[in-house]
C-alpha cells in the first residue's frame, strides 16, 4: 500500500480528452487556418496549455490561449468524472492514504471547473502550473508536491495517463501508475502498474492482488 497518492487530473480522474482535443482543433483552424487531425491534437494532451502555442509556433500566445479557453468552456459539457472515481476517493482516504494532485492546468482553470470540485475535498495538496517554474515532464511539479506535503518519494505513487506524467514521477523518485482508460496499452510505461478502470486503480494503490 502506498501512503501518498498524487493524481493527475485530465485523462486520469476526469475524462477531458474530447473537450481538450476538439477545442484545440477549433482554435488551430480559426487562428492558423489549417486542419489538425484528432491524433495530432492528442499529442498535445497533458502538456501545460501555456506551452502549446509556442510548440505550434503561433506568435501570439495570449490570443491563442484566450480562444482555446473559450472553446474549452463551450465544450465542457463533454467532460465527466471517470466511472468509479468518486466512489474510490473515500475508500483511499479511509485506508489512510494522503491524496493530492499535480495538474498542468493553471490555478484559474482548475478552480473554475465545476466538474473537478467534488474531488477537491480529498486533496490535501494541489499543485497547478503556477506552482513550479518547470513543468511536466520535468520532475519539479512532483518535487514541489513532495516538499509541500512532507511525503517521502519512496511511499508515494503518481497516477497519470501520459508519458509526461510518467517522466515527472520517475524524475521525482516516486512510483508511477498508468491510468489507461482507453486500454491503449502504450509502450514506454512500467508494465506492472496499469489500471484500466477504477477498481484496478484502487487495488494497485492499496497493494491488493
Amino acid at each position: 500500500m502506498y501512503k501518498n497518492v498524487i493524481f493527475d487530473i485530465d485523462g486520469t480522474l476526469i475524462d477531458t480528452e474530447g473537450t481538450g482535443v476538439h477545442s484545440l482543433i477549433r482554435t488551430v483552424k480559426e487562428l492558423m487556418h489549417r486542419e489538425m487531425s484528432y491524433d495530432e491534437a492528442y499529442t498535445y494532451f497533458g502538456i501545460p496549455s501555456v506551452n502549446v502555442p509556442k510548440l505550434l509556433e503561433y506568435p501570439e500566445p495570449e490570443e491563442f490561449a484566450d480562444l482555446w479557453e473559450r472553446y474549452f468552456v463551450e465544450l465542457r459539457y463533454l467532460m465527466k468524472i471517470f466511472p468509479g472515481i468518486s466512489e474510490m476517493m473515500p475508500v483511499l482516504s479511509e485506508a489512510g492514504c494522503k491524496i493530492g494532485c499535480v495538474t498542468s492546468r493553471t490555478r484559474q482553470e482548475f478552480e473554475n471547473d465545476p466538474v473537478v470540485q467534488p474531488l477537491r475535498a480529498y486533496f490535501e495538496v494541489e499543485i497547478c502550473a503556477e506552482d513550479s517554474l518547470r513543468h511536466k515532464p520535468d520532475p519539479e511539479p512532483a518535487l514541489e508536491y513532495l516538499k509541500r506535503s512532507g511525503a517521502e518519494a519512496s511511499s508515494t505513487i503518481y497516477v497519470g495517463d501520459t508519458i509526461f506524467d510518467c517522466r515527472c514521477a520517475k524524475g521525482a523518485g516516486t512510483e508511477f501508475m498508468l491510468a489507461d482508460w482507453s486500454d491503449r496499452n502504450p509502450s514506454g510505461f512500467p508494465s506492472h502498474l496499469r489500471a484500466r478502470n477504477a477498481e484496478e486503480m484502487l487495488k494497485g494503490i492499496l497493494g491488493q492482488p
